[in-house]
């Protein structure tokens, strides 16, 4: 346990050197609406614009992704808010409450998962803020090549690196500042290429079929909601116990969706008005954004681009090196956020000098990790829906508590699930993925989708209504929901009796 003289010191310098342990009381000073500000400034970012492309490239019109998109982010964030209530109960990072679910060595299956898509996402959010670098100091003529990149990298790893060592209370604060700043610059954007908004263009995209609408909704909801949900408690582990629980999922909601949901909303307006723009996102989502804009909000634009960014992979690193923690590696939390930073680091220079594309495998990593993810969620929120009191704190570190070392049933459940989740994705990117071409082994046999093998004239793709539907990741979840919330409530019933 972190004593009182040693967490108000921290504060005092704002520093955090509290780990995986439980929060002390007297350190508990967060409120409800405290929650906004992170997940605003995370998610008020320009990518979120450039996202629509994404939900448009599934053939759908505008109306239905309109529908998608907002139904999906609200959704999405709603379970994250879920998830957050666990942080109030326990005040301890996400990981280690979920050992009351799989046990304290059990916890290490999802554990991993966690770690890795939190690594993905923080290394994702690097490279946009480094190619977005590159093409907008192209168009000022100030460079762009591979001298740019390289000090963009450095610079863009040093800045997520020194917040994410700091921790919570900097981080908070940071938040804070970057919200109004990154919301003022964008809603500037949108003032500068509501123009280039054309209606019947917009009004003339065909509609899609029910697979791809729900294929567009699962992306969403991976994308967003769903990308952050393995971290929800860790923001919500310095509230004060008798905290709201309606107004701990309200604020994470709230925060985390009001402004994907605006920008991804006015993105699909603004990439079904232009061919160039839907078409350029793929490659260069950011830089795609900035050729709309004139030069002289090239700067500010590219300065709240590179913050929201680095806002969202500091969340990222910073949970990435709790969970490492959680998994057993013994060393202190800001050597935890630094490892995971270098990982950072390498991998946002392999994919910018290296890798020729990295939207299209990174796609397909996010679906295929999306899967567990999914299923541990699913076991995570029935697990909070049966509790009515709050975690043992010991038992959470101890194999020979009332949790256990390994909780078989939602280990093999989340197993199930997923084996059967991935039986109903598909990798959308056959040809720059082809180590995922496994997926989607339940759709022929059920007659969902086929695949069809790509030639020397044409790619690899999947024909079937269902077949980019994703349904895999929807299964892993509500499955995985209904399995513990069944197969489990006694269990959490002779935990909570210490029986």
């Amino acid at each position: 346990m972190t004593d009182v003289r040693s967490a108000d010191a921290a504060k005092r310098l704002g520093v955090e050197t509290t780990g995986i342990e439980i929060i002390d009381e007297a350190a508990r000073t967060a409120s409800p609406r405290d929650l906004f500000w992170p997940w605003f400034a995370a998610n008020v970012s320009v990518f979120g614009i450039s996202y629509a492309a994404f939900v448009l490239g599934f053939g759908i019109s505008f109306w239905q992704a309109l529908v998608v998109t907002v139904v999906g982010i609200i959704v999405s964030f709603a379970l994250c808010g879920i998830i957050a209530l666990a942080g109030k109960r326990g005040s301890a990072p996400t990981m280690v409450l979920s050992r009351a679910a799989f046990g304290v060595k059990g916890q290490r299956v999802p554990g991993v998962v966690s770690w890795l898509v939190s690594i993905g996402w923080e290394t994702f959010l690097a490279i946009l803020a480094v190619l977005a670098t590159a093409t907008i100091f192209e168009r000022l003529g100030w460079g762009g090549g591979t001298v740019t990149k390289v000090v963009a990298a450095v610079v863009v790893a040093t800045m997520i690196v020194l917040a994410s060592v700091a921790g919570y209370h900097i981080i908070m604060r940071m938040q804070s500042v970057l919200t109004w700043l990154t919301g003022a610059i964008t809603v500037l954007y949108v003032a500068m290429t509501v123009q280039h908004l054309d209606w019947s263009a917009i009004s003339s995209l065909p509609s899609g079929g029910i697979g791809a609408t729900i294929g567009a909704l699962t992306l969403v909801m991976t994308g967003f909601g769903l990308g952050w949900i393995n971290i929800a408690a860790d923001w919500s582990r310095y509230q004060h116990r008798d905290a709201s629980g309606a107004a701990i999922v309200g604020w994470n909601t709230f925060g985390g969706a009001l402004a994907p949901a605006l920008l991804v909303s006015y993105g699909l307006a603004l990439a079904g008005s232009d061919e160039e723009v839907l078409a350029g996102i793929g490659a260069d989502p950011i830089g795609t954004l900035a050729t709309l804009l004139p030069t002289w909000v090239l700067v500010p634009f590219l300065l709240a681009a590179i913050l929201s960014l680095v806002s969202g992979a500091v969340l990222g690193i910073y949970s990435s090196g709790l969970t490492l923690i959680s998994l057993g590696v013994n060393i202190p939390r800001p050597m935890a956020a630094l490892v995971d930073g270098l990982i950072l680091t390498l991998g946002t220079f392999y994919v910018v000098f290296v890798a020729e594309s990295f939207i299209n495998p990174f796609q397909s990593f996010l679906i295929t990790l999306g899967v567990p993810l999914a299923s541990w969620a699913g076991i995570m929120i029935a697990d909070i829906a049966l509790r009515r009191r709050d975690y043992d704190d010991d038992a959470l570190f101890d194999e020979t508590g009332r949790y256990g070392a390994f909780d078989w049933v939602s280990i093999g459940t989340m197993v199930v699930a997923s084996v059967l989740g991935w039986g109903l994705v598909v990798n959308n990117f056959a040809d720059d993925a082809t180590w995922n071409n496994w997926q989607g082994f339940l759709l022929d046999p059920l007659g969902l989708g086929t695949f069809i093998e790509g030639t020397a004239d044409s790619s690899a793709y999947w024909e079937g209504t269902f077949a980019y539907a994703n349904l895999g990741v929807l299964l892993a979840l509500i499955l995985s929901f209904v399995v513990t919330y069944a197969a489990r409530r006694g269990t959490v019933r002779r935990q909570e009796s210490g029986t």
